[in-house]
């Protein structure tokens, strides 16, 4: 039985999923003696697992009209052809992952053509967390034909609106596991017994290199004049920005280490051991730092056009900018928000979390009560087990 299954997604995180699910998709294939092919947008991780990339959408992605425009041709171009490859060759299915922009634009017009091809949308957008304007959703329901969710206030967001939903839990989940022991981790990483660990996670996108890094490299240096143990680590997430990281260290007389993309994954584990502090952009990192217990603090910014069309015209609203303060709906770890991304206040509350138990512990806790609300484990194999069945 052959069958064909294209999967649309974008940015570093995107890729990611993309790359779990492509994986748990052919593990469950190959279980039922499927030859499953799997084509796709997305990045390098997918095409480890053997997807076809037709097109790496990693570097096209930004946050904030403003920050999109330069993207706007490249990504046009990359819609028209693939529209054109779905009709030359037409899958069993199509699964959206994150990327709302795009994905919401491609499932629309695919709706709107009446194909006939199935459409699954795994990690929606937010909308349960967030409004634009008056309120209403996108049309995400009625041109999906289930959505996998991963968080329950997500499939109960959907439900209610008649969406048909199967609630899998958090991906993240199926990555965390138990950290290397401290004494291993400064034999792999060469680190004094002294030495302890700052983690910055400034960027995946080119715009948070200008808006997010220059602003924690400030903080990173005045944390290191007081506490001179504590050693900078940047893990890459995309090879461009390797050298735009050290020249941030030396720009800012920072002492740290940029790790490449190449080694991230067998160092991340060791590095995660030794980190007193995460100082980190908004995104699923959030989520993967919550679970492995460290302490972080979120901030971001973007242009002042993008803020204030947000704001003023669209009536975008949204408490919190993390997902894991968005889940519980309340502050689990420190947000830095536009005006308050400033150096002095986060300075000051790394300090305060770096020297006072109670601020740990607080944070702690709130990760305990998230843990319960993200699902158990094999989530990315009952997304993948439910895909193939509804297209056998």
């Amino acid at each position: 039985m052959n069958r064909k299954i294209f999967i649309s997604t974008g940015e570093v995180s995107g890729d990611l999923h993309g790359s779990l699910l492509s994986k748990a998709l052919l593990d469950e294939a190959k279980k039922k003696s499927i030859d499953l092919e799997i084509c796709g947008l997305g990045g390098e991780r997918m095409k480890e697992e053997g997807v076809k990339i037709l097109q790496d959408t990693t570097s096209i992605s930004a946050i904030g009209i403003w920050e999109a425009l330069p993207l706007l041709l490249p990504t046009i171009r990359i819609q028209k052809r693939f529209y054109k490859f779905l009709k030359k060759y037409p899958p069993d299915c199509l699964i959206l992952i994150d990327y709302m922009g795009p994905n919401i634009k491609i499932g629309t017009k695919l709706k709107k053509t009446k194909t006939k091809i199935p459409i699954f949308y795994y990690i929606a957008p937010q909308e349960w967390a967030w409004r634009v304007g008056n309120n209403t959703t996108t049309n995400l329901i009625n041109f999906s034909d289930k959505i996998f969710a991963i968080f329950k206030k997500e499939a109960a967001f959907y439900k209610k609106r008649g969406g048909n939903v199967l609630w899998v839990g958090h991906p993240m989940i199926d990555l965390t596991k138990k950290l290397p022991l401290k004494k291993d981790a400064r034999t792999i990483l060469s680190l004094r017994p002294d030495q302890n660990i700052l983690l910055l996670m400034p960027a995946s996108r080119p715009q948070e290199l200008k808006y997010i890094l220059p602003t924690f490299m400030l903080v990173a240096k005045k944390l290191q004049q007081k506490y001179p143990s504590l050693v900078v680590y940047i893990p890459s997430c995309r090879k461009v920005f390797d050298e735009k990281f050290k020249k941030a260290f030396r720009k800012y007389q920072v002492k740290g280490q940029v790790i490449s993309q190449k080694d991230n994954a067998r160092l991340k584990p060791y590095i995660y051991s030794l980190t007193k502090i995460a100082l980190c952009k908004s995104g699923t990192v959030n989520m993967e730092l919550a679970l492995y217990g460290i302490p972080q603090i979120v901030g971001y910014r973007v242009s002042r056009v993008t803020a204030f069309i947000a704001k003023k015209i669209l009536n975008f609203k949204v408490r919190f900018i993390s997902p894991v303060n968005l889940l519980v709906n309340k502050l689990i770890i420190p947000e830095f928000v536009q005006r308050e991304f400033d150096e002095k206040k986060i300075f000051y509350k790394s300090c305060r979390i770096l020297e006072g138990k109670s601020e740990k512990i607080k944070i702690k806790k709130g990760y305990t009560f998230l843990k319960k609300e993200l699902g158990e484990e094999g989530v990315v194999q009952r997304a993948a087990k439910d895909i193939i069945n509804s297209i056998i």
